[in-house]
């Protein structure tokens, strides 16, 4: 359920996402922001009285997107769960070659979380167990269908898969190589669909 905000609320709450990413959230100030968007700090203010309204807001609405993208990957990949988690993983594959969305924000967040403020916090920490709870779901499809050979619970392996995507993620940025994260995956990914 999105909110009706204004064009100009939705261009800030686009520059916080990328400044976000780059460093997250003590990275930046209303004052770049201003700069960015070339307005008035008070301007921003206006529409988020405080920076913890604003990146819980951006935080908020990127969980709906990754919401609504797991919800659409399953749709579309029906009754095919390997085609659901390789859409996932070549989702940040795609956003890390061409480098429109390199860094999950999350993941990012999710390093500063004992600071954060909690309203922020607990929006991260939903991202994360939404995305555990999807891939909780489609590995257990994927092992109730033969699909996958999970060594341990679903749950436990969910886990392990979504960590080693956002380890991936980071690795890539480590060595400024896209392909790094393809390399790290892949043999998980593997790992899921042998017996041995």
């Amino acid at each position: 359920m999105s909110t009706e905000r204004s064009q100009k609320a939705e261009e800030i709450m686009h520059h916080t996402r990328i400044l976000l990413t780059a460093g997250g959230y003590n990275s930046f100030s209303y004052a770049d922001l201003a700069e960015r968007v070339q307005i008035r700090k008070s301007s921003i203010h206006h529409h988020f009285p405080g920076k913890a309204d604003l990146v819980q807001a951006v935080v908020s609405d990127y969980r709906q997107q990754a919401q609504a993208g797991m919800a659409a990957t399953s749709q579309h990949f029906s009754g095919d769960a390997l085609g659901e988690i390789n859409s996932y993983v070549n989702f940040w594959a795609t956003c890390i070659r061409e480098n429109n969305s390199p860094f999950c924000i999350c993941v990012m967040l999710a390093v500063e979380l004992t600071i954060l403020p909690k309203e922020v916090a607990k929006e991260v920490s939903g991202h994360f167990n939404d995305l555990t709870n999807w891939l909780t779901d489609v590995l257990s499809r994927g092992e109730k269908n033969g699909v996958f050979i999970l060594r341990e619970s679903a749950a436990t392996e969910a886990k392990s898969l979504m960590a080693t995507v956002h380890g991936a993620i980071i690795s890539s940025r480590a060595f400024n190589n896209a392909d790094v994260f393809q390399q790290i995956v892949e043999p998980v990914i593997k790992r899921l669909t042998k017996t041995s």
